[in-house]
């Protein structure tokens, strides 16, 4: 009887493995369907996912554009037009209420703008005291013997003022004005200093304490606060070894004199201390504004487009950076051709700092003016 059952139970050991075999192939096929449904159903996802991101990508550009547009009629309303100016001859509009257009800036230092050309240097302001010496010229030398007539290599000035000076002297050549020499230029403080004791050493036997000290600077520029000690500023008088008569007339009423004193001004250079009818007919008195009275044949570079407004306003170097202190964003043109924009910036005492530039501009150049401020020339 047993054997019976045995016999019995083969065939539902096979069914049952069938029965197993059969689900896990079921099972096999049906994991492959999932596992096919799932990546198409990722495929899907990303697919979604893309167009979303693309649609989103569209709104950003669309969004970016219109705010662009936004920006752009606002700087227009922010940045109107600038007023009329005459269509001949010079005239100077007053821009303090614009901003410099398409602005852009440069981080520059003390150092870089310290000669450029704008450093006050007078009794009331004295040269800073991080003022360097480096970069100065033996002018002779570096215009050439040929070029310009010099007291000696010792006179020396920055480039940009020995260059300025060198264009002058090659238009007055043109108009046959070649007798010019270079008298002095750059002085040490010590110098200076020593030409300042000579003087109350002299002076002292008529006076004492702060009197002695007022009378030599009456004569005498204390150390540091003297032209000479810009590297910018020049004496000029008249020479030539071979005619010794030359050198004797007053250089102010001289035809060289004069040419000079005259066109100066359209090679950035200006007559640093004029007076009544001194060194032209046509001179106004500034000594009252310069602190000094003593008949100096001195000039000083402070740059074209500087020179250009102090001559058309008649300003001497003090009231022209008082005027840029109460209309710090002038432009000046001629023709009806806009020939020069100048804007002040105040940096205060800062060794480096960003200048604030306009990219409509064909070149520009920026000075300290010993005030606390950046003067910024835009040249058109």
């Amino acid at each position: 009887m047993s054997r019976r059952k045995k016999s019995k139970a083969v065939p539902v050991v096979t069914i049952i493995t069938l029965l197993v075999i059969a689900m896990c192939v079921g099972c096999f096929f049906a994991k492959g369907i999932v596992d096919s449904q799932r990546k198409a159903a990722r495929a899907d996802l990303q697919k979604r996912q893309d167009e979303v991101i693309a649609r989103n990508q569209q709104s950003e550009a669309a969004y970016q554009a219109a705010i662009a547009q936004l920006e752009s009629e606002a700087a227009i309303k922010a940045s109107p037009s600038w007023p009329e100016h005459k269509a001949e001859g010079w005239d100077l509009l007053d821009l303090s209420n614009f901003p410099l257009e398409n602005q852009t800036a440069e981080t520059k230092t003390r150092t870089e703008l310290m000669t450029n050309g704008m450093l006050l240097v007078n009794e009331w302001h004295s040269r800073p005291l991080d003022f360097s010496e480096e970069g100065l010229v033996s002018v002779g030398r570096h215009l050439g013997k040929d070029r310009i007539q010099v007291k000696d290599y010792n006179v020396m000035l920055f480039p940009n003022a020995a260059n300025a000076l060198g264009e002058a002297i090659d238009a007055a050549k043109a108009e046959n004005m070649t007798h010019y020499l270079v008298e002095e230029g750059y002085r040490s403080y010590e110098t200076q200093n020593t030409y300042f004791q000579n003087k109350v050493t002299k002076l002292s036997s008529k006076y004492t304490g702060d009197a002695l000290t007022e009378a030599a600077k009456k004569e005498v520029n204390a150390p540091g606060t003297s032209e000479y000690n810009s590297g910018l500023a020049f004496e000029l008088r008249l020479y030539d070894k071979n005619d010794p008569e030359v050198g004797s007339p007053k250089y102010s009423t001289t035809a060289e004199g004069k040419w000079m004193n005259e066109n100066c001004w359209k090679y950035g250079i200006i007559f640093r201390f004029p007076e009544y009818q001194w060194p032209l007919e046509t001179s106004t008195d500034k000594s009252f504004k310069t602190g000094v009275i003593k008949h100096l044949n001195l000039y000083r570079y402070v740059g074209k487009g500087n020179a250009a407004v102090m001559h058309y306003l008649d300003l001497c170097m003090e009231e022209y950076i008082e005027y840029l202190q109460e209309h710090p964003h002038i432009a000046l043109f001629e023709n009806d051709t806009l020939k020069y924009e100048i804007y002040r910036q105040y940096v205060g005492d800062a060794a480096s700092f960003d200048v604030q530039l306009t990219r409509n501009a064909r070149s520009w150049s920026s000075s300290l003016d010993n005030m606390g401020a950046v003067i910024t020339v835009f040249e058109y």
